[in-house]
């Protein structure tokens, strides 16, 4: 078994509302730093034994699966950094 880190990123899929990022881009903007667009997303780093970068990347995106992403609203990605 080898150490993997893994980091998860997981955000809204397109379409579904983000009101956190909505009031963050106008207190941006009202504090003089207009955007043209402003997403949220949350991230994981996980570190875990596997047997391969592959089976990293399995159980990472079985976590998500589970436990981590709402289907019906995120996409996640999944990054073996080793």
């Amino acid at each position: 078994m080898t150490a993997y880190t893994v980091r998860i990123t997981i955000s809204l899929k397109e379409g579904i509302l983000d009101p956190e990022a909505s009031t963050i881009r106008r207190a941006l903007a009202d504090l003089g730093f207009p955007t043209l667009d402003l997403k949220t997303s949350r991230q994981f780093t996980v570190r875990l034994d596997a047997g391969s970068a592959e089976e990293a990347r399995s159980r990472a995106t079985a976590m998500c699966e589970r436990l981590l992403a709402n289907p019906v609203i995120h996409q996640y990605e999944v990054e073996v950094l080793r």
